[in-house]
């Protein structure tokens, strides 16, 4: 009788441990490396050292207590943040309230791509993934983000054409590729603005250079994500994963030269 063999088991490659521990989302490499200087982690009951590698199969302690490898159902998950919603890179109380939004299956330490300030809102993108977070945030600023704009009157075609510059106070410029207006009611007026790689914080400096009052600005696209109607307030999804692969694939060739002509 012929002998069959049996398949082995694919061999698993060991990874740095602080590699493992951003993955998890436990934190970030650097992080980890302190928490080593400092005698906090432990590998199979030995003090870890930098450099040291690692696979499932090793028992890691924090402080005494296990660390599990499990693997997280969600990788990324984008977040509709309502005005005021706290969502900074923190591992403290400024994420308590997004957390608690998230099952907990997702992961205990979440990071937030790009967040918006305190007093804005809309789209956010986060992730309990450390290697995936380090990615998304190198990409976004290559992304193109739309921006909806709330402030008191209408401004001057002057005003504008100086939103389009995109200086900002620190002397960079930002990418901004139009400004157009959006509507509004009573003394307010929406502008919808589009910048490549722009975050909440510079879109309201450019607004306020200009001598506008900014009340809001809410973020309703990044790259190919956009803010849909129907997603309220405190609600959140994952992404597909063509979703992320989108995000991922962005091109890196494209030109960063705002546009500088009013629509």
């Amino acid at each position: 009788m012929a002998r069959v063999k049996r398949s082995r088991a694919p061999v698993e490659e060991p990874e740095r441990l602080q590699k493992v521990l951003s993955r998890l989302g436990l934190a970030s490499r650097r992080e980890a490396e302190e928490w080593i200087r400092a005698g906090r982690l432990m590998v199979n009951g030995q003090p870890a050292v930098l450099g040291m590698r690692v696979t499932a199969a090793d028992k890691m302690q924090l402080d005494g207590r296990p660390i599990r490898q499990p693997s997280p159902k969600v990788t990324a998950a984008e977040k509709h943040k309502p005005a005021l919603f706290l969502c900074h890179r923190s591992t403290g109380e400024e994420l308590k309230d997004l957390i608690d939004r998230i099952p907990r299956r997702a992961g205990k330490r979440f990071i937030a791509i790009s967040p918006m300030p305190r007093i804005d809102g809309g789209l956010e993108l986060v992730t309990a993934d450390g290697e995936l977070a380090a990615r998304l945030q190198r990409v976004v600023h290559r992304l193109n983000s739309e921006f909806s704009v709330r402030v008191r009157g209408e401004m001057p075609e002057t005003a504008l054409q100086g939103v389009l510059e995109g200086t900002l106070d620190r002397g960079e410029r930002l990418a901004v590729e139009s400004c157009d207006l959006g509507g509004g009611e009573g003394a307010n007026r929406w502008y919808t603005l589009i910048a490549r790689g722009g975050s909440g914080k510079d879109v309201r400096q450019l607004f306020e250079r200009q001598g506008a009052q900014v009340s809001r600005v809410l973020r309703t696209r990044v790259g190919t994500l956009a803010l849909e109607r129907h997603f309220a307030r405190g609600q959140f999804r994952e992404l597909s994963a063509e979703e992320l692969e989108a995000l991922l694939s962005t091109p890196t060739n494209e030109s960063t030269e705002p546009r500088s002509s009013v629509p």
